[in-house]
């Protein structure tokens, strides 16, 4: 199946929180989404990697994306290295996706922006001819998407754009919400083992950092992103 669009994400949820209002917007538009998740996110705090796994099958249908993936690379200690680049050019060159968006490359968690470079690098390896790689045995043809964005998460960074998710909202919080274990649900929790991202706190910061992106382009809500390279117009009324 070849993706219009991959997002490719350290932990279970880190597209739900980031992305998943663009997600939605661009399956809206008819195009086919998928997400690869690097890890099983079993360092976490609350939950299990089991818990997680259903929890990220419930937010792919509230989404509705048509493929998501999990690499098993081990939660907080996956590196940047040959091995896990091959890995993931095999997903790469197996979905074919014409734009990648990818953890931000520097934020609160450190395997955000590790997984930022991983998915960087290994999109300009997946389209080298030379280096080969194969699934059950039969080589995949190179494949380099057109480009790479990076989501925006915890940390406060200015984006290079915005996509207006003001209609996909109420669906966005939907689906962070299907993560049960990871954030708060209003369902009486009480503060044992309460972490950053499971308190109403981070509900409404979750809220205002979306207010905060869409009030600068005259939207409700939106969601930030970041660019290595500079973006190419050949048309200025593309801005209007």
């Amino acid at each position: 199946m070849k993706l219009d669009l991959m997002v490719i994400a350290a932990h279970p949820d880190d597209a739900e929180l980031a992305c998943s209002g663009t997600i939605m917007s661009h399956i809206a538009k008819g195009k086919k989404v998928g997400i690869v998740d690097l890890t099983r996110g079993e360092l976490g705090t609350r939950g299990t990697a089991e818990s997680r796994k259903n929890e990220a099958i419930e937010a792919s249908k509230i989404m509705g994306i048509s493929v998501r993936e999990n690499l098993a690379f081990a939660d907080g200690f996956f590196q940047n290295d040959k091995k896990h680049q091959l890995e993931l050019v095999k997903v790469i060159r197996k979905y074919q996706p014409d734009i990648v968006l990818a953890n931000t490359l520097e934020d609160r968690h450190p395997d955000h922006a590790r997984a930022a470079q991983l998915a960087y690098d290994a999109c300009f390896y997946s389209g080298l001819k030379k280096i080969e790689t194969k699934v059950k045995d039969e080589v995949q043809e190179h494949w380099r998407p057109n480009r790479i964005f990076h989501y925006i998460q915890s940390n406060y960074i200015k984006p290079d754009f915005v996509v207006d998710i003001t209609e996909f909202w109420d669906k966005k919080v939907e689906a962070v919400k299907a993560f049960k274990t990871q954030f708060h649900t209003g369902e009486g929790e009480s503060g044992e083992n309460q972490t950053f991202i499971s308190t109403p706190t981070f509900m409404r910061f979750l809220e205002s950092r979306a207010r905060e992106y869409g009030q600068h382009v005259g939207v409700e809500f939106a969601e930030g992103f970041k660019t290595a390279k500079p973006l190419a117009v050949n048309d200025l009324y593309h801005f209007i």
